[in-house]
């Protein structure tokens, strides 16, 4: 069920955010509603925390160039 929802915002950032809808074809309820959904996302994170495997690995690749075929031919080696 959609329900309507008013903003008061600067005039600047309305305008701003009508020409980013324009650009991406997106309307400005959709783009405040991605919003909303990121930041119910994030909350959601806050809740589970990591488990300490997945958090020794995470940045363990920042940085690095690693392509799909390098990561294919790591699973082939890895399975056949």
């Amino acid at each position: 069920m959609n329900t309507k929802l008013t903003l008061r915002m600067d005039d600047n950032l309305i305008e701003s955010a009508k020409e980013y809808s324009a650009k991406t074809g997106k309307s400005v309820s959709r783009i405040v509603a991605d919003l909303f959904e990121i930041i119910k996302n994030e909350k959601l994170k806050r809740e589970y925390p990591l488990t300490p495997t997945v958090r020794t690995l995470k940045g363990s690749l920042k940085g690095k160039q690693v392509e799909e075929k390098e990561y294919k031919k790591y699973l082939e080696e890895k399975y056949l």
